[in-house]
């Protein structure tokens, strides 16, 4: 009787971990297959809208055997009077895929870097460069790092965040991040050396400044090392961006997205603490919404 009940019991075990893990697999099935390509020189996106009444916001995961990297990308037409962006001030900690759920937004990233890091909620946090929403500023511009600014106009640019501080013209939202990785469909030289993989944020926009790129790539894991910057910045490059800037990544990387269904869940898998699966609390985050 007890070795029918251990048997019943793993039974039971392995379908549980099976369903987790095909459950976990229908993300990128349900909303473009994932798409492989042998090297980042021959990606090839294939982007999938994500809702049939939303143009211009696309979707595209994909898969790079050598090196081995996983990623979930999004282009949003910025010219779609439908779609506006979101930035969250960032006085206190929140999962990305809670500003999501809790803004009712369509999609979000995390964006600048921040101190301290936890997996909790609602604490407070300092934010490591410039936060701008809906023209108020709540926190000020880090001279040496690099920033992603929406102006009033409709327009987008990647810029210097000590360029805000001399007063461009009126910027609506801005998210800091760390610096600029692709300029003008180059890598920076700054970035043709560094080594170092790390799970990486990042957002790139289109030569004529119409797409935005949102790209969240995971690592730390067998099956995706982590990029290189040099690496993040090609990728966008494939992508479509032509300029790209480089946000915080490691354990605060996560992309979220809300379903048609309603749903929101985290699309890639972010580590915190070295544990799988487990979402850091960021401050500053950048969304995608519908206006009013």
């Amino acid at each position: 009787m007890k070795r029918t009940q251990a048997n019943s019991l793993s039974i039971l075990i392995f379908l549980f971990i099976f369903f987790l893990i095909t459950s976990c697999g229908t993300v990128s099935a349900a909303y473009g297959q994932e798409s492989t390509s042998e090297s980042i020189d021959s990606l090839v996106p294939s982007w999938k809208p994500l809702y049939d009444s939303i143009d211009g916001f696309n979707y595209f995961a994909g898969r790079i055997s050598s090196p081995r990297l996983e990623f979930h990308a999004l282009r949003i037409d910025l010219q779609n009077p439908q779609l506006e962006i979101f930035v969250a001030a960032g006085e206190r900690s929140v999962k990305t895929s809670s500003f999501v759920r809790d803004n009712k937004l369509l999609a979000g990233i995390n964006a600048l870097p921040f101190d301290p890091a936890s997996a909790r909620e609602g604490e407070k946090r300092t934010n490591i460069g410039i936060v701008i929403s809906n023209y108020e500023v709540f926190s000020s511009a880090h001279s040496s790092f690099d920033s992603l600014v929406f102006f009033e106009d409709g327009r987008a640019e990647i810029m210097p965040q000590s360029r805000i501080s001399s007063g461009p013209p009126r910027i609506k939202n801005a998210v800091g991040g760390f610096y600029t990785i692709l300029k003008n469909g180059e890598p920076m030289p700054r970035v043709l050396e560094i080594k170092t993989r790390h799970p990486r944020s990042a957002a790139g926009i289109s030569s004529n400044g119409r797409y935005l790129y949102l790209l969240v790539i995971d690592g730390r894991r067998y099956s995706s090392t982590g990029s290189t910057e040099k690496e993040t910045a090609l990728i966008l490059k494939k992508l479509g961006a032509e300029d790209g800037i480089n946000f915080d990544g490691g354990g605060s990387s996560a992309m979220a997205i809300r379903f048609p269904e309603g749903n929101v869940r985290v699309l890639n898998t972010p580590i915190h603490g070295g544990i799988a699966g487990r979402e850091r609390a960021v401050a500053g985050c950048l969304g995608i919404r519908l206006k009013d």
